[in-house]
């Protein structure tokens, strides 16, 4: 349940935020960092380092930090000729962070039904000291994400408004930057 709760509130303020054409804001940004810290705070509850803990939890952070990439690509930028830079958030975008939510959701669940005995198995064999370890990495991965995804948006937006202080056709024709596109 707390997996199911902690990936469908950063589900749901992600999407919220991103998905259609949406101008680019401090606000905005800074909305999904909070509730991943929200997320935190109610949901890390230890901070285990015994054994291989903080590797796990790094991994997390790395795979975030991937993951994030890979969202920000399926969210281009472009400068409207008034200066504002938008993004353009559609399915694939969606679909990215609809996978990584499931996919939260679906090892806690699997964690207790499907593989709980290789779960253990793994965890005493890696010296991982259990159900925390596994949570923390899962609530880190997602920080990492929405960081991630928050600081490539913030340069794409730099990017297009220092582009507009000189001559740049692709920022002032409203062409999007970021995304495959450029």
């Amino acid at each position: 349940m707390t997996a199911l709760i902690a990936s469908g509130t950063i589900l749901v303020i992600i999407l919220a935020t991103d998905l259609g054409r949406r101008k680019v804001t401090p606000v905005r940004m800074l909305r999904a960092v909070v509730a991943v810290a929200v997320v935190i705070v109610l949901f890390v509850h230890s901070f285990p380092t015994s054994g291989n803990d903080l590797s796990l939890q790094t991994i997390g952070v790395g795979v975030g930090v991937i993951c994030g990439l890979v969202a920000a690509v399926f969210l281009p930028a472009f400068r409207e000729r008034n200066g504002d830079v938008y993004t353009v958030g559609g399915v694939p975008y969606a679909l990215v962070w609809i996978v990584l939510a499931g996919g939260r959701v679906a090892f806690a669940y699997g964690a207790e039904h499907w593989f709980p005995e290789g779960l253990i198995r793994f965890s005493v064999r890696y010296e991982l000291s259990g159900q925390d370890v596994y949570a923390n990495t899962f609530v880190f991965m997602a920080l990492a994400t929405v960081l991630t995804r928050t600081a490539v948006l913030m340069v794409k937006a730099r990017r297009l408004r220092a582009a507009g202080t000189g001559d740049s056709a692709p920022a002032e024709t409203g062409q999007p930057f970021g995304g495959g596109v450029r």
